[in-house]
């Protein structure tokens, strides 16, 4: 074999193996951003804001019972089907959701009577009230059964994921919440207002 001959073929091994080199870091490397893409692109679905006590007396009424609500909100921009998920509260009282589709950046609220379903409404159909006005903890499951989010309050709220909470005043109202967990459990009429980072009493409600 000539010099000349050596040299080219030299020459096209060289070529090949950087060919198969940058394949090989393009198998590597393409996974990986497709992955951080799904990750910020993943739908992320929270129990956003929680109506337990229903404004006024608790009298079973449809009209009461549909004033207590759970509010789910997907913060992302893409839809997801929450066929299948549950929300349940800690007697194990469970709504399971049929076929529906929660839009990205959209809430839906989930009330405890009877009505027509919507794309911003959706009813459990119960005749009794559901979340627990002292304390309660409501919990949102994907349809395999996977943990997605929590939400409590009263007595509950210090357990929290381990954080804790700040109260002030008599009452111990107006703390300070860190952390999510929580649902469930029968009404006896307590009040409490839950609304952002802050509880400030007397309508039963908590929203972060």
């Amino acid at each position: 074999m000539s010099a000349t001959t050596t040299a080219s073929f030299s020459a096209r091994r060289l070529a090949a193996a950087t060919l198969a080199a940058g394949a090989l870091i393009s198998v590597v490397t393409l996974p990986a951003s497709a992955a951080d893409h799904g990750r910020h692109e993943r739908p992320r679905v929270t129990i956003s804001e929680v109506q337990y006590d229903a404004p006024g007396r608790d009298d079973r009424s449809n009209r009461s019972l549909n004033r207590e609500w759970v509010e789910i909100t997907n913060t992302a921009r893409s839809s997801v089907d929450l066929y299948g998920w549950t929300l349940e509260n800690e007697d194990g009282r469970t709504y399971t959701f049929d076929d529906y589709r929660l839009r990205g950046r959209t809430t839906v609220r989930i009330h405890t009577g009877f009505g027509r379903d919507t794309a911003s409404d959706l009813f459990q159909g119960s005749r009794h009230h559901i979340w627990g006005n002292h304390s309660d903890t409501a919990t949102l499951r994907n349809d395999r059964g996977r943990f997605i989010d929590s939400e409590s309050w009263g007595d509950h709220r210090r357990g929290d994921h381990g954080l804790g909470d700040h109260r002030r005043g008599d009452h111990g109202l107006g703390g300070h919440r860190h952390g999510h967990e929580g649902l469930g459990g029968h009404r006896h009429g307590d009040g409490g207002h839950h609304h952002g980072d802050h509880r400030h009493g007397d309508n039963g409600h908590h929203h972060r």
